[in-house]
């Protein structure tokens, strides 16, 4: 009965499939009834669609591009020890390391929760992986670069940008060192240990197999950021051709909901940092600067599927607890800049 049960499995999932196969054509045949043929694929709308989601596709993919093989070969080159040896043992010597460490080690978000999670097994304190978890994915060069390039005429959003960053990071390194003392890791000393030594062997490649590794982590790498930017364009191409752009104006410049909206809207796109500015500045003409500048920097510190590594590494407390620190410091920040360096 159960072999019975496993074989069953499989075709469920097909009749499934298959059903939302069909279910997807009915939807096109629908839509294409209306039209003439081929007269479609000219309207309008679809060609507005399609210069948006290419655009920020085109714009972006060098940065992903130079980001993927800079963090492989950190990845394959340098080990944890080295950097371990860069931060001090003061506790805001370490934190003030930390929030400039993206400037030697450029490591997306997509990759920064497994990197720091190997740094902490090493011995990395909390405080500071946690400062290097919020502000590394925006203060390094690429990002910079990229937000410079998409901003080319507004230099002062790159620099609001890199500035709030640096300073939410700082905050709340500094307060997670005075009220988080215990262990907020959910694994044992035990399993740290074991996990360690599993590992040893993994980031020691010698002769071609480095280049080889180089090459395995960057390919992977930029397939887990490229979904997440070309699911980020999409949306951000329906928002802009299907939704009245009056009604995003009106929300787009109401004091204070514009940053919480687009702090959400950063949230839910999970966008790698090296691309996020491109959609942000899609984004120019209908939201305020503040609420942008909220959008590039909660957007790296705070999305879905870092949410979800977190939740995988870190206890949930620790988690809710940081969590709320990021939302009020990055709201607050971004609407002090609004009202004052963005007027």
């Amino acid at each position: 009965m159960y072999q019975a049960a496993i074989h069953r499995k499989p075709q469920k999932s097909s009749a499934n499939l298959f059903a939302a196969l069909l279910l997807a054509c009915v939807v096109c045949l629908y839509v294409f009834s209306n039209y003439a043929p081929g007269t479609i694929f000219h309207h309008p709308k679809l060609q507005l669609f399609k210069t948006m989601f290419l655009s920020i596709i085109i714009e972006a993919m060098p940065f992903i591009l130079i980001g993927v093989f800079i963090s492989a070969i950190l990845q394959v080159f340098v080990s944890e020890r080295a950097i371990r040896r860069i931060i001090p043992r003061n506790p805001l010597l370490g934190i003030l390391t930390a929030s400039v460490l993206g400037i030697i080690f450029p490591i997306c978000e997509c990759g920064m929760v497994p990197a720091i999670r190997k740094l902490i097994r090493k011995g990395m304190p909390i405080h500071v992986a946690t400062t290097f978890i919020l502000v590394g994915p925006i203060l390094n060069p690429i990002v910079f670069w990229s937000t410079l390039t998409a901003f080319r005429n507004r230099p002062e959003m790159v620099y609001t940008r890199m500035g709030l960053a640096f300073i939410v990071a700082l905050l709340i390194g500094l307060i997670v060192y005075r009220f988080v003392k215990s262990n907020p890791l959910r694994w044992s000393e035990k399993d740290s240990v074991l996990g360690e030594d599993n590992h040893h062997h993994d980031h020691s490649p010698e002769g071609t197999n480095k280049l080889v590794s180089v090459m395995g982590h960057a390919i992977e790498e930029f397939f887990e950021m490229g979904k997440y930017l070309m699911f980020g364009a999409f949306l951000v191409g329906i928002l802009q051709t299907f939704v009245s752009q009056d009604s995003l104006v009106a929300v787009g410049q109401g004091e204070g909901s514009a940053n919480l909206l687009m702090m959400g809207l950063g949230f839910l796109l999970s966008l790698c940092s090296t691309s996020d500015a491109f959609v942000a500045q899609s984004f120019i003409s209908t939201f305020s600067k503040g609420s942008l500048i909220a959008f590039m920097v909660f957007g790296p510190m705070l999305n879905l599927k870092g949410l979800l590594m977190m939740l995988a590494v870190f206890k949930t407390k620790f988690v809710v607890f940081l969590s709320l620190l990021i939302i009020i410091f990055v709201y607050a920040g971004s609407l002090i800049l609004e009202y004052t360096v963005l007027k």
